[in-house]
């Protein structure tokens, strides 16, 4: 995607990319032709538009039915939906100044057009006639689905609300929509702005050859060459406070890191987080909430914040002891180093892999060379194949948004196209942290046929390195695979509503697609099909691969400790009644301190950079991971329980009765149909070594 000095004027619509069909191979967008200029215009055109389609709804005289006003109202904002999802996608993996302004501009339009919607009472009420005589229709399960999921939408939006409440939830939307921008903006701004520059090489003891080669790349790049350059991008930071033997540098990058937009400075998010806290407490009051988590969690497969607590709590009990115990082996370790040391935050990294080593005699850099990125995706489509029968094929001369970015053909084993994925590997300045799978086009059905979906992993693995290829850790091939499930998720989709497509399903079964890939990952027999060394082509040693499975549930405590403390902070601050409000700080302080969590630990997000709930949807949600991590745990052992981890019937069933479905029935219906019976919670604590 091309920019320049001219990005923000409005671009004719004979020339904007939007305005038209793409003219591409399967239709993606054509990224080479879009440039900033055409984003706000084509918004505009998709507000119009959207905006003139539901007036047409709601003036016609004939009775509302499905057809009339749900399916229509389903269908009219397709422009505005398909500049969205190319717009968003780009300021989340490849954005730039441009961007960012346009992002600003566009939050309140779109809350408003949100509000023009679903506080139409002309609309709302064509709706509602629908949806009451819903019994009395003959509509599919799925129409029936969407039906219900377009009514509750009106709700929960304040449909029912007298003017003067909805004239503040306007308010509210829009207040929200800037101040979820720009805490994300803030924080990706304040990643990039750190950098820790080694220019003495004695102080680089203990990093491994790979690390300190794409240090080397890093600072000759940003015009330090001969020095080494590390930053608060997970592949840059977390190796480094693994193996760095110098304790000073590591107290300075950890504290960089969980000090992110907390600096008192132009990019601190602690007014945004109390902020959002506070307006989303205060709009789930005027619905008729005890607060938002209850808001949100209804729509959920938890139903209620007490059950969603419920399961951490048992957790959090099973786990803080097991990372207690981690930190007295750590601490015996410091102690025999006899430098009276006591255990930090910043020394856990470290002393877990020395513990680790000891222990299991596991160094996970050893696995490396076998994990070479182009053989993992190999591995990865290998996987899918043996389970759906599926292919993967190169697409050379497609448009792509960025250089490094490959795009796939997917198809069925008899030759039918299932869809596109796009894969983004890298870090780079312009692209948040994390990983995370997203759509430029969901399935749907049009006229009888399927549209196939187009959609992206991106991700930040470590890059390739001098004349090293990308290898990657095994925490990042577990990553790989997650999304790789997400996107499962979207491609394999098979419903008739886009409304109701691929991962279009409650944040607490979303993750059940992803996390059950993770558990193919180090399967001996899936090993063998990637984990070859990069230069020789050796298969990964079976000695290797026991030390990796008997070091598998080391440091648990602490990495199920950290997670849990972030989903019960997340739960706290929207457990919050309307009216009341929170110091960031000292609220963060407050909870940690009341269930005990150890200093060595801190929640995996700290207020001030916890995207996921105050600028990534998963408001009241974090908890999901675990959640799901039930449901994936649990379905995995239906392979395992064949004797056959792609055993046919059952990768069929988990297709047909999940990965198909999305939203189009309750996910607890979709479970139960694909296990035959409710989830059962033991092969989590088994899996995480919780519980024997």
């Amino acid at each position: 995607m091309t920019t320049g000095p001219s990005a923000m004027a409005q671009a004719p619509a004979a020339t904007n990319p939007f305005l038209q069909e793409f003219n591409t191979a399967f239709k993606v967008p054509p990224f080479a032709e879009i440039r900033a200029e055409h984003f706000l215009p084509a918004f505009e055109e998709g507000i119009r538009q959207q905006q003139q389609r539901i007036g047409a709804i709601t003036m016609q005289r004939s009775v509302p039915t499905f057809e009339n006003t749900v399916a229509a109202l389903e269908k009219s904002g397709d422009l505005l939906r398909n500049v969205s999802a190319v717009f968003f996608n780009l300021t989340s993996a490849n954005t730039n100044p441009d961007l960012e302004g346009i992002s600003r501009q566009i939050a309140p339009k779109m809350a408003q057009n949100s509000d023009d919607i679903y506080l139409n009472p002309a609309l709302f009420h064509r709706v509602k006639t629908v949806y009451e005589k819903r019994n009395a229709l003959q509509l599919t399960p799925e129409q029936h689905r969407l039906l219900e999921k377009t009514y509750k939408a009106f709700v929960r939006s304040g449909a029912n609300l007298d003017a003067a409440k909805q004239a503040r939830m306007r308010e509210i939307n829009k207040e929200t929509s800037l101040l979820t921008v720009k805490f994300g903006q803030h924080l990706l701004a304040e990643t990039n702005q750190f950098e820790l520059i080694v220019d003495n090489e004695a102080d680089l003891a203990g990093l491994p050859a790979s690390l300190k080669t794409a240090a080397a790349i890093s600072a000759k790049e940003a015009g330090q060459e001969g020095k080494w350059r590390f930053t608060l991008h997970n592949a840059s930071v977390m190796p480094f406070l693994q193996y760095s033997a110098n304790r000073p540098l590591r107290e300075k990058m950890y504290k960089a890191y969980i000090n992110r937009c907390n600096n008192n400075d132009e990019r601190d998010n602690k007014e945004i987080a109390g902020r959002l806290a506070s307006l989303r407490a205060e709009k789930a009051g005027m619905l008729g909430y005890a607060s938002h988590a209850d808001f949100v969690l209804e729509e959920n497969m938890a139903k209620t914040p007490a059950q969603a607590n419920d399961l951490l709590n048992r957790l959090w009990e099973a786990a803080l002891p097991v990372a207690k115990n981690e930190a007295a082996e750590m601490q015996q370790v410091m102690d025999r180093e006899g430098k009276g040391e006591k255990l930090e935050a910043w020394d856990w990294s470290y002393y877990a892999d020395k513990v680790r080593k000891e222990k299991y005699n596991y160094d996970a850099e050893e696995l490396r060379p076998y994990f070479q990125l182009e053989n993992v995706r190999e591995g990865v489509f290998a996987v899918a194949k043996k389970l759906y029968g599926i292919t993967f094929t190169q697409l050379k001369n497609i448009p792509v948004y960025q250089e490094d970015v490959v795009a796939y053909e997917v198809n069925e084993a008899n030759g039918d196209h299932i869809g596109v994925i796009y894969m983004d590997f890298f870090p780079r300045g312009s692209k948040r942290g994390g990983a995370w799978m997203t759509s430029y086009r969901k399935q749907a059905t049009e006229n009888g046929k399927r549209v196939a979906p187009v959609v992206s992993i991106v991700c930040n693995f470590t890059k390739p390195a001098g004349d090293q290829p990308a290898l990657l850790t095994p925490d990042e091939v577990e990553t790989f695979f997650h999304e790789f499930g997400h996107a499962l998720h979207g491609l394999l989709s098979n419903v008739r509503y886009e409304t109701l497509s691929g991962t279009s399903v409650p944040r607490d079964f979303v993750e059940l697609p992803s996390q059950i890939m993770e558990h193919w990952a180090f399967e001996p027999e899936v090993l063998k099909m990637y984990a070859k060394h990069y230069k020789t082509g050796e298969q990964l040693p079976a000695s290797l691969v026991k030390k990796m499975d008997d070091a598998s549930k080391f440091n648990q405590g602490f990495v199920t400790v950290e997670y849990l403390a972030a989903s019960l902070l997340d739960m706290q601050y929207h457990t919050l009644a309307p009216g009341e409000k929170v110091d960031p700080l000292q609220f963060e302080k407050h909870q940690m301190d009341k269930l005990g969590l150890i200093p060595q630990i801190a929640p995996r997000y700290r207020s001030t950079y916890f995207q996921h709930i105050f600028a990534g949807g998963y408001s009241a949600g974090y908890y999901s991971y675990i959640w799901s991590e039930v449901l994936d745990s649990d379905a995995f052992a239906a392979f395992k329980e064949t004797g056959n981890i792609f055993d046919p019937a059952t990768a069929n069933s988990f297709r047909k009765n999940v990965l198909e479905k999305g939203g189009t029935a309750e996910p607890m219906d979709l479970y139960k149909a694909f296990r035959m019976r409710a989830p059962e919670v033991k092969f989590l604590l088994k899996n995480r070594g919780l519980e024997k």
